[in-house]
């Protein structure tokens, strides 16, 4: 099916998207201070840069030629795993060896649309490859041999939600869609699931959901899972009831279903981690954007159990 535009029309369309990308990419202005200035436990943070246009840098799709690998140090190599991937968004690697892969994009979002700043930030989302349907699947990866390549393939679990953690747990393969955590059995070695996932537990989505991805990690004793909701804006722009149950750690009881915020005020946490000393839960967390390039460094924190992290 075909729709024809007036050519009038469909020019304005694409010159109005070419200037307004232009005119971020152009207006903005450079960051000051060196890379290592945001590390460590006491980084540099100077007072907030605010302009006409905020300063955003999206990074070009560029896919790898044929042959064309990245060049590690001496003592190691790198090889091709896996390609023609929808969108892959998350790896989970199970005992056997065999790799999970979340073939992921983000869910219908009406309300995230519906302004300017809106549309533009789904400009840049096309930009970097985002933005497609999603293929709301996860695919097992499997190298028989161990010779570094996966020569063979399987959708382990298809007609999901905007899919991203996985953590196995016991028999049962825990995912977690952009709406909540489902779960579905899993025995080693398996290449197929048959039947429908089970509901877990809800997750704070609905139509604006602007940060979609959730994580998942499961307890040193598999009791809890952990998971990871971003907040529904950069720095609460659109009123703090829209951040009910965001900026935040979840923990779910898998005995019982019953899920409360573990952590709060961190804006938008993802990889996750237990180190092992103490058992302590680690997160990493992507910071607030457009005051600036020095602003604001992305950090990695402990989290405690009803701890506060500051966002916003």
């Amino acid at each position: 099916m075909f729709r024809v535009l007036p050519a009038g029309r469909r020019v304005f369309r694409l010159s109005a998207a070419a200037i307004v990308l232009f005119g971020l990419s152009t207006c903005g202005e450079q960051a000051t201070l060196p890379v290592s200035a945001g590390y460590g436990p006491d980084p540099v943070l100077p007072p907030p840069r605010k302009t006409l246009f905020p300063t955003v840098k999206v990074a070009d799709v560029k896919r790898w030629q044929d042959g064309e690998m990245p060049t590690p140090r001496q003592d190691l190599a790198v090889t091709k795993f896996a390609g023609h991937l929808d969108h892959p968004r998350w790896v989970y690697a199970l005992p056997n060896g065999d790799v999970l892969v979340a073939e992921s994009d983000a869910p219908p979002r009406p309300k995230e649309r519906t302004s300017i700043k809106g549309w533009i930030f789904g400009l840049f989302q096309k930009k970097a490859g985002a933005g497609n349907t999603s293929a709301n699947r996860i695919t097992l990866l499997r190298d028989g041999d161990g010779d570094g390549v996966a020569e063979f393939r399987s959708i382990l679990v298809s007609g999901l939600n905007s899919p991203f953690g996985m953590a196995l747990v016991g028999e049962h393969l825990f995912i977690a869609n952009t709406d909540g955590v489902v779960r579905v059995p899993y025995k080693p070695g398996q290449d197929r699931i048959v039947g429908e996932p089970v509901k877990v537990a809800d997750l704070p989505a609905g139509p604006r959901n602007h940060h979609w991805t959730k994580n998942i990690i499961a307890s040193p004793d598999g009791t809890h899972l952990y998971a990871t909701v971003g907040s529904n804006s950069n720095v609460a722009e659109n009123g703090l009831e829209e951040e009910d149950g965001r900026a935040a750690v979840w923990e779910i009881d898998l005995k019982t279903g019953e899920a409360r915020v573990f952590a709060s005020g961190l804006r938008n946490p993802n990889g996750m981690a237990w180190e092992p000393m103490h058992g302590t839960l680690w997160t990493v967390v992507n910071e607030r954007d457009e005051i600036g390039s020095d602003l604001v460094p992305d950090y990695m924190t402990s989290v405690r159990d009803g701890g506060f992290y500051g966002w916003p």
